[in-house]
């Protein structure tokens, strides 16, 4: 994709993996065969042509005819999507996204990290509520229907009575937005805090206000309800390297670390545990100087990691 020239067949033997070997000539013709045809199979349109100056037959995929276009998608895709997010927690599902993302960096894309994308995988910190949960609030969303559930706060159990609106991610936890019957009042709940949830009424009865901004709601109420205050997190980067981290940064300024060039970063701590798998996830590119709680909770998990019953990071 990167070429505007066809490449040729004796270039690419010489240049990818898997036709470096010693194979012969009619192997490696029948192998091009099938790579080709499994790619134009995958919807990858590769094309055959000549070179106007060499004369050689080559290959090549043209950006502008395989790459996306502009997605837009309307209420229900955007429900299927994020009915499709909801699962990735699953070991199976969890996999293939990895594996996806594996690939991606490999080719030098900058993959946003999972805690921006919303989307919490096996193990992690931040519940996203059970999949059963998701699922009903998108359904009834779906089909302008009341719920009833049940809501955990640190005053306890009570039953809630709603007239969903949307569901909306922020900071890495997902949100249900709507009507409170029992309140006659909007309210935002943290989807991992509800359970048990049942359509209630008839389906069409919900309208959604025409001036009613989901994203502008969670992130007013986020903000009220003090997530957004915490620690400060001083954490060394390696020059040019863990973007995830740079991103999460509020500001970023040169600095060394044992005579190597870098960054110093301070992160505001929102999610302590996002911080730290962050700072897992960059390696050796992140070192965190302070505070010590975070520093040696870092060292902690690289120690399991590493299977060893100590060392310093």
């Amino acid at each position: 994709m990167s070429t505007r020239q066809y490449v040729s067949a004796e270039y690419l033997r010489k240049n990818v993996v898997g036709y470096m070997g010693e194979q012969s000539e009619d192997t490696f013709k029948r192998m091009m065969e099938r790579d080709k045809n499994e790619l134009r199979e995958l919807g990858i349109p590769v094309e055959t042509g000549r070179n106007p100056l060499a004369g050689d037959e080559g290959y090549r995929i043209k950006p502008e005819h395989y790459a996306l276009a502009d997605i837009t998608l309307e209420r229900d895709e955007a429900a299927a999507v994020a009915a499709a997010a909801a699962v990735w927690h699953e070991p199976e599902v969890a996999v293939v996204s990895q594996t996806a993302v594996l690939k991606l960096r490999a080719a030098g894309v900058e993959v946003v990290a999972p805690d921006e994308l919303g989307v919490t995988q096996a193990g992690g910190g931040r519940s996203m509520g059970s999949e059963g949960a998701i699922r009903a609030l998108i359904s009834a969303i779906d089909d302008a229907q009341a719920v009833t559930f049940t809501h955990r706060s640190t005053k306890g159990r009570a039953a809630r009575h709603l007239e969903p609106w949307g569901v909306v991610s922020n900071r890495g936890r997902w949100y249900v937005v709507g009507h409170d019957l029992h309140r006659a009042a909007t309210r935002i709940f943290r989807i991992s805090r509800v359970e048990n949830v049942e359509p209630s009424g008839d389906p069409g009865a919900v309208h959604v206000p025409a001036d009613a901004d989901l994203n502008a709601l969670v992130e007013a109420s986020v903000t009220a309800a003090g997530d957004d205050t915490g620690p400060t997190a001083t954490v060394w980067l390696a020059q040019d390297r863990a973007h995830g981290l740079r991103r999460m940064a509020r500001s970023v300024e040169p600095g060394e670390l044992a005579g190597e060039a870098g960054d110093i970063a301070e992160i505001d701590v929102r999610s302590r545990t996002g911080v730290v798998r962050a700072v897992l996830a960059a390696g050796t590119d992140a070192v965190v100087l302070a505070p010590d709680d975070l520093r040696a909770t870092v060292i902690t998990e690289l120690d399991r990691l590493a299977g060893t019953s100590g060392g310093t990071r």
